[in-house]
């Protein structure tokens, strides 16, 4: 994790703090200060694959949702006025830091409704907002393309330390990817673009659904695609981090329950009808992208304290949605129904 250089906390005006590490994302660095007068910020340090230019996007989105009165973080310009401090070839942001608790994982059909309602809340209050990002991720939920990218992978890193291990599981996602249904032609929205559970923030003492952080990952796309992203986080509540995942359809029947809830409307119903192949095609895509880079060995980030390196600890994960895949496919009739019930 890259170590906060003084000039960043200098060029946002702050002389003295206390500086955290943060949070389990993968991509970017991610810091808590704490301020001399008692408040709180949050600081990261983008990955290099964003243009920096992304945080104007991210203030015309927080100035809209305030607009709504939905809750969100702010970001806090520096001595001159910037949204952000470079620094070599890392670009820095601060934001104002919103009180509540995170998770790595779900533990109650309470929570997974809250989730719902939540996201069903940021897609109702963004859906007004006409803009133009400058992060475009043009076919980020494009599975062919990362199907590609890792046939690509298996060429190029033959002579790869793992590649056998690594090939096995490759060849059990391209199997995974042959059986998945085709998607229907779906309309582009503005979204979150990585809706994980970590990324929700849920009062502490309620357990209500306050807000969505790390805004950098905002698309348009078709919104099944963003909801199956939420729902093969939000219903595994082993995590990522383990080959033994578990899909569990009492999770998802109430985090349909819950969008559905505030948004019973908004989705037509060739979006409602997608929502299940959506998620199995993010689980496999998904799936793909952590083999690539368990040879590539250049995007996600990694966990020493449980892994040796960082294709060890990719393995694991492509290994965990291949598995979460076949725990939702053991359960289709019953997701499909209470998808029915949601919207009905």
């Amino acid at each position: 994790m890259t170590e906060v250089p003084a000039a960043v906390l200098q060029g946002f005006g702050i002389a003295d703090a206390k500086v955290e590490r943060f949070g389990t994302g993968l991509i970017n660095d991610t810091y808590l200060v704490g301020l001399q007068d008692g408040g709180q910020r949050v600081l990261q340090a983008l990955n290099p694959v964003f243009d920096p230019r992304i945080n104007t996007d991210i203030d015309t989105l927080t100035r809209h949702l305030e607009s709504k009165g939905f809750t969100t973080q702010r970001l806090c310009a520096t001595k001159d006025g910037a949204l952000w401090v470079e620094t070599g070839k890392r670009a820095w942001r601060m934001a104002s830091f919103i009180p509540g608790m995170c998770y790595d994982s779900l533990a109650s059909g309470q929570q997974a409704s809250e989730a719902g309602r939540l996201l069903a809340n940021f897609h109702r209050a963004v859906s007004d907002l006409d803009i133009e990002l400058h992060n475009k991720r043009l076919g980020v939920h494009d599975t062919g393309r990362h199907l590609a990218a890792l046939h690509t992978a298996l060429e190029e890193h033959r002579g790869h330390r793992n590649f056998a291990t690594v090939n096995a599981i490759a060849q059990a996602v391209f199997d995974a990817a042959d059986d998945l249904p085709a998607l229907p032609e779906l309309p582009d929205r503005l979204v979150h673009g990585d809706p994980k559970i970590s990324n929700l923030v849920f009062d502490a003492d309620t357990g209500t659904g306050i807000c969505l952080i790390d805004l950098d990952t905002l698309a348009h796309m078709p919104v099944p695609l963003e909801l199956g992203d939420a729902f093969r986080s939000w219903c595994n509540p082993r995590g990522e981090d383990t080959e033994d995942t578990l899909f569990r359809i009492d999770l998802f029947t109430e985090a349909v329950a819950g969008y559905a809830g505030n948004a019973h409307n908004f989705l037509s119903s060739g979006e409602q009808k997608a929502l299940v192949p959506a998620t199995r095609a993010i689980m496999v895509e998904l799936a793909a992208r952590f083999t690539t880079d368990a040879l590539n060995e250049s995007y996600f980030g990694w966990n020493p304290d449980l892994f040796a390196d960082r294709s060890t600890h990719n393995q694991a994960r492509a290994a965990g949605q291949l598995k979460l895949h076949r725990s939702l496919c053991e359960q289709l009739s019953e997701a499909e129904a209470a998808v029915e019930r949601a919207f009905s």
